[in-house]
């Protein structure tokens, strides 16, 4: 297989946004190394599935050495798994702070850590992480401060990072995401929730692919934290 087609990793890669990469990466003739705890293999030779577990440095090791072994290269990480636990500060468990830290921190470190390092070898490459605009616009009746913990972090190492890596070539951005609707939101709740975008409707996730695609694109465009949220991060 050709080694000059580029390769796209993506995270959370069995459901919601991250199935919707995977499909509008194909449909730009990427490679795609899918990357979940529950993906199966897919019959797309031209997609690698694997399963694992982020927290565990073990996953992105086996997903970027089998990616490069089998692709030839990585061009572009898509940091896409996460979770979001909606409680009171004070409701939050032990187990609650690890899966957070070990979802949305360690597996950022990780996949990114070894996805820069492939990138540096042929001076091109392009990270985007997926954030939430609660981080800087908490709402009323929403607890986030896990989330705004963690995704805060992300959006401090997302900016970090585009200016350590500007002159190698590497560009990274992130997506600060309003309420999408994903199989995260059961259906009953998805009129509270568009009620909380001034635009008065939820996102969809065909929204977060087309913003994604543009950062792609936009090759003067890097440290961006792009909000996605209805207007969310303008005002109430």
């Amino acid at each position: 297989m050709s080694t000059e087609q580029k390769v796209a990793v993506i995270t959370g890669a069995s459901q919601g946004i991250g199935a919707a990469l995977v499909k509008a990466y194909r449909d730009r003739n990427y490679r795609v190394v899918a990357i979940s705890r529950s993906i199966r293999p897919s019959d797309d030779d031209a997609i690698l599935a694997v399963s694992g577990d982020l927290a565990d440095r073990k996953t992105a090791e086996r997903a970027i050495i089998e990616g490069v072994t089998r692709f030839g290269r990585i061009d572009t990480l898509i940091n896409n798994a996460g979770i979001f636990i909606a409680k009171p500060f004070t409701q939050y468990t032990q187990a609650d702070y690890d899966a957070y830290l070990g979802t949305n921190i360690a597996g950022f470190f990780h996949m990114t850590q070894l996805a820069i390092a492939e990138m540096a070898k042929q001076g091109s490459g392009h990270i985007v992480q997926i954030s939430t605009s609660l981080v800087d616009n908490p709402i009323a009746g929403v607890p986030s401060v896990l989330a705004s913990l963690t995704k805060g972090g992300l959006n401090s190492a997302t900016r970090s990072l585009a200016i350590e890596y500007a002159k190698r070539g590497i560009r990274v951005n992130a997506i600060a995401l309003g309420n999408i609707k994903t199989p995260m939101h059961p259906a009953e709740t998805h009129a509270q929730l568009a009620a909380m975008h001034p635009i008065d409707r939820m996102g969809e996730i065909s929204d977060i692919v087309d913003a994604i695609l543009y950062l792609e694109s936009a090759n003067f465009v890097t440290g961006e934290i792009l909000h996605v949220d209805g207007g969310q991060s303008a005002g109430h």
